[in-house]
C-alpha cells in the first residue's frame, strides 16, 4: 500500500522519526536521507511555542526551515495535552472548546482549538494534517472514555469544516491539498471505538490514526484493541499507529494492518547508548523471525577494545567506518559525535526493518 502526498509517495510500512520541534536531534536533513528516512512527524503543540508559528512562516514553512524536501506529517497535540495537561492541571485545561495551556507552568497562555490546529498545520505546509483529539489511557474509566469520544468526534467535525473552508478560500486544487487524518479514540471500550470510527468515517478523512496510549500498564502493546480498531476501518484507508515504534511492535502492528509508525524511542535510545542490531541477515523470511533483535549497550566496559562494527548487517556511517570500541570511547567522553553516529545507526536499523518487512510480505 502507498500514500501519495504533495512531497512524495510513501510505501508502507513506513517508520518516521519524531522531529518534534522541527529537528531530529543531533542530525540534519542529509543525514536523514542517508538513513533512507522517507518522512518526518512534527508536532503542532510544540512548534506553536518553539520556534513559534510566525517564525516558521517567516522561514518559509517547515520544509524550507528544516531543509527537508520529503513528506511531513504534523500531529495536532492531542497526545501532548494528555501527557502534559491532563496529567498535571497546573499546566492548563481541556474543555469542549479545545486546550488551554501554560508551558512549564509559566504565565503565557496558549490556546489550541480544532480550528486553530488546522490553520497552523496548513500554514506550516504540512503534507498530512492530523485533527485535534482528546487522548486517554486505556485504563481510564468509561465515563472519561465517553467524554473523550464525544469530544474527539466533535473536534474532528470542526477540523474537517475548517480544513474545507480554508482549502476553498485558498482555491487549492485537489493535487495541491494536503491530506487530513482523524483519530479513533475509545480506550479499551470496544463499543466506543466502534462509535468513534463510524462517526469519523461519516465525516470523511483520507486516513486515520489509532488514538490513545497504545500500551497497557505492563508496557505491552494493546494487540486486541489495535486489531479491533483496524477492523472498523475499510482496508483502503491507511492507518497510522500513532506513537508506536518499538521494533517488535512495528512488526506486530504491520501484521495487524497498520502501515504508518512513528516514535521517539529509537533516537532517544541511541542518545542513551542503546543500539539496535539484527542477529541475522535478511534471508528468505525477511530476517524477522525468532530472536532477530538484539540490543548493544555501548556503555558496557567489555566494549572498550572491540574492533567490530555495531552490526555486520548495517550500512550506516557508524557501522561502515567505526568500531564499537571507538563509539564506546566517544560515549565515555560525552562527545557529540557519538550522538550523531548512534542516531544514524538506530534510524537506519528502523528503515532496514521496514525493508525487511516488505521483503517478507511482498
Amino acid at each position: 500500500m502507498t500514500l501519495s502526498t504533495r512531497h512524495g509517495t510513501l510505501t508502507f510500512p513506513i517508520f518516521m522519526p519524531d522531529a518534534t520541534f522541527g529537528v531530529v536531534r543531533t542530525i540534519d536533513a542529509q543525514d536523514l536521507v542517508a538513513c533512507r528516512i522517507e518522512a518526518l512527524v512534527m508536532n503542532t503543540y510544540h512548534l506553536m511555542q518553539k520556534p513559534g508559528s510566525t517564525t516558521i512562516q517567516a522561514l518559509g514553512g517547515l520544509h524550507h526551515m528544516s531543509a527537508w524536501s520529503r513528506p511531513i506529517i504534523t500531529d495536532s497535540g492531542g497526545f501532548q495535552a494528555y501527557s502534559l495537561v491532563r496529567q498535571n492541571p497546573k499546566f492548563g485545561r481541556l474543555d469542549d472548546r479545545g486546550i488551554t495551556f501554560r508551558p512549564d507552568g509559566g504565565t503565557r497562555k496558549f490556546q489550541l482549538t480544532p480550528e486553530k490546529g488546522i490553520q497552523l498545520q496548513l500554514s506550516y505546509g504540512s503534507d498530512v494534517l492530523i485533527c485535534l483529539d482528546d487522548c486517554t489511557h486505556v485504563d481510564a474509566p468509561r465515563s472519561e472514555q465517553e467524554i473523550s469520544v464525544k469530544r474527539t468526534i466533535e473536534w474532528a467535525r470542526r477540523s474537517r469544516k475548517e480544513f474545507d473552508r480554508l482549502c476553498e478560500q485558498k482555491k487549492l486544487e485537489d493535487h495541491l491539498k494536503p491530506l487530513i487524518f482523524g483519530v479513533i479514540q475509545g480506550g479499551g471500550e470496544l463499543d466506543l471505538r466502534k462509535a468513534c470510527a463510524e462517526a469519523l468515517l461519516e465525516i470523511g478523512f483520507d486516513g486515520f490514526g489509532f488514538g490513545g496510549w497504545p500500551l497497557d500498564s505492563t508496557g505491552q502493546l494493546l494487540v486486541e484493541i489495535l486489531e479491533y480498531t483496524r477492523s472498523l476501518v475499510p482496508t483502503h484507508f491507511p492507518l497510522h499507529a500513532l506513537g508506536i515504534g518499538h521494533p517488535h511492535n512495528v512488526v506486530t502492528g504491520h501484521k495487524l494492518g497498520y502501515g504508518i509508525f512513528d516514535c521517539a524511542m529509537p533516537t532517544r535510545d541511541a542518545r542513551h547508548g542503546r543500539l539496535y542490531t539484527f542477529t541475522t541477515p535478511p534471508g528468505d523470511n525477511g530476517g524477522i523471525s525468532g530472536e532477530w533483535l538484539k540490543y548493544l549497550y555501548i556503555n558496557d566496559e567489555g566494549h572498550k577494545k572491540n574492533g567490530l562494527p555495531v552490526s555486520l548487517y548495517c550500512d550506516c556511517p557508524a557501522c561502515r567506518q567505526y568500531a564499537i570500541g571507538y563509539l564506546h570511547h566517544l560515549f565515555k567522553i560525552n562527545d557529540s559525535l557519538f550522538l550523531r553516529l548512534a542516531t544514524l545507526h538506530n534510524l537506519r536499523f528502523m528503515t532496514q526493518l521496514t525493508e525487511r518487512i516488505r521483503m517478507h510480505s511482498g
